[in-house]
């Protein structure tokens, strides 16, 4: 069964919540963060997860005594995963007298420079569903999301050229060209770096970077 910790001081109609959606809910004074998890990432490797929830207008007050970029310091130091839930539907540009742009400047700093990520929720129940759906990413494997954008080709010299083009600075004119020269995909993944460079626009630094990625070992 998922479990989640949840500070003491928290809304006890989440904690009821919770409950129902089978959520094993331990109560505990927490220093940093109002709930805290095991979650998975794309890896399948097991972290801690600090949340840090805030009604609208609490996140309001919180801007003016900064008291919410603290508290967002303080929970990068002890969890490596966090996550900020702002709750409410209420208009956050109409509760208080604030210029939008410090709203605005605000969000911003936190999903950038903090680097910190948020989920907007309408009431508790709903922040409750989601710190539920969270929770049981752990008991589900993850997949690893690839890098390349999947599509079919059409034919052979497609799937060459696609090849060629994951290469870095390779686009299609490129690896037209490349291919025209060494004739086929696995003579252009051999080729030296001198070779390379015999191709049109593919000088020192791009060839460098060719055989850095086609050399160079693999590390999970």
């Amino acid at each position: 069964m998922p479990k989640i910790i949840v500070d003491h001081r928290e809304n006890r109609e989440i904690v009821k919540e919770l409950y129902k959606q089978g959520i094993d809910v331990e109560i505990k004074t927490l220093n940093s963060a109002d709930f805290v998890m095991q979650i998975k990432d794309v890896n399948n490797n097991v972290k801690d997860l600090g949340i840090e929830r805030k009604t609208l207008r609490d996140f309001l007050n919180s801007i003016i005594d900064k008291r919410i970029l603290n508290q967002l310091i303080v929970m990068k130091e002890h969890f490596p995963l966090q996550l900020l839930i702002i709750e409410g539907e209420e208009n956050i540009y109409a509760i208080r007298d604030f210029h939008p742009n410090s709203i605005r400047g605000i969000l911003s700093s936190i999903a950038i420079d903090y680097q910190v990520p948020m989920i907007q929720t309408k009431n508790y129940r709903d922040t409750a569903a989601y710190l539920a759906l969270i929770a049981r990413r752990l008991e589900k494997p993850r997949r690893s999301i690839s890098l390349l954008i999947k599509r079919k080709p059409l034919t052979l010299k497609e799937q060459q050229e696609y090849i060629i083009e994951s290469l870095p600075g390779i686009g299609p004119n490129l690896a037209k060209s490349l291919l025209n020269k060494f004739k086929n995909v696995k003579n252009v993944m051999n080729a030296k770096e001198d070779k390379l460079q015999k191709v049109d626009k593919i000088g020192d630094k791009k060839s460098k970077l060719i055989r850095e990625i086609l050399d160079s070992e693999y590390k999970e």
